[in-house]
């Protein structure tokens, strides 16, 4: 009877909690969706831990973060499924905002094919979320040593071509939250050359109801589309700076007219 007690109590707590969600101010909707990732990945470890390194690990985390970002107020939309080609790996590069890019990954997870992501190596010692990225796939790379950028490389490649993986990377290499997007960095280009894999990019409409400088994060609308792929055929490494351009005005290009109409979307749930 006490434990049954204990657990209504906790889901009261845990209801009152999301209730004022999207009304609460930053630091605590912050703090909810970065704690609420770290619990929902820790609940789902067990079942994690019997196929570790398996893509499939992220499906569960992938839904219950969708919902929690629903109940806070975060709504996402992918547009571009059709452009996906399961039957082969790629290399999908994406921009880079903030920590809300969550989110984007939790939405495209399902989608997007067999999906991995290279990120730093500081993100593997978060409690919980660093061990159950490592479970469902990430590449961790030491961004501070050549050597352990050039393995990850190989690894990369490898991944792609022999068991049709899609890695996820974001080619700006940092958060940016500005209407242009940053040059982008060449190792995933690499990559897809090395591998002679195709490229999809995938581009995020700009967060225009968050803001981290001042502080603000309100409910709001995202756009996330996917373009069809660019092909490498043909491009080597010679050739990089071109396929480079070619794909970061392509992206540059569709994050002009998507923030648009998601300024649009946002302005009409306001009003």
């Amino acid at each position: 009877m006490a434990c049954t007690c204990e657990v209504i109590g906790l889901a009261c707590v845990v209801a009152l909690i999301l209730s004022v969600a999207a009304k609460a101010p930053y630091q605590m909707r912050m703090f909810i969706v970065m704690f609420g990732a770290g619990v929902i990945v820790l609940l789902c470890m067990p079942f994690m831990i019997l196929r570790p390194r398996d893509y499939r690990n992220g499906l569960a985390p992938s839904w219950f973060f969708r919902q929690l970002c629903k109940l806070m107020g975060i709504t996402m939309e992918v547009r571009g499924v059709e452009n996906v080609r399961r039957e082969h790996g790629s290399v999908v590069l994406m921009n880079h905002q903030s920590a809300l890019d969550l989110c984007v990954l939790a939405y495209l997870w399902p989608v997007i094919g067999r999906p991995t992501v290279v990120a730093k190596k500081e993100i593997l010692y978060m409690p919980f979320f660093g061990v159950g990225a490592w479970l469902w796939g990430t590449l961790y790379i030491n961004r501070s040593r050549k050597s352990d950028s050039i393995n990850s490389l190989q690894k990369e490649a490898i991944a792609i071509r022999e068991r049709n993986c899609k890695i996820l990377v974001f080619p700006e290499g940092t958060r940016n939250s500005k209407d242009t997007l940053l040059p982008f960095k060449k190792g995933s280009f690499h990559i897809a050359i090395q591998s002679k894999c195709t490229i999809q990019p995938v581009v995020v409409s700009k967060y225009s109801f968050y803001d981290e400088e001042k502080k603000s994060f309100r409910p709001g609308h995202v756009i996330i589309q996917i373009l069809p792929e660019i092909s490498t055929e043909g491009y080597e490494k010679e050739d990089m700076d071109k396929l480079i351009e070619l794909c970061r005005s392509t992206m540059q290009q569709e994050l002009t007219r998507l923030s648009k109409d998601q300024v649009a979307v946002n302005s009409k749930k306001q009003s």
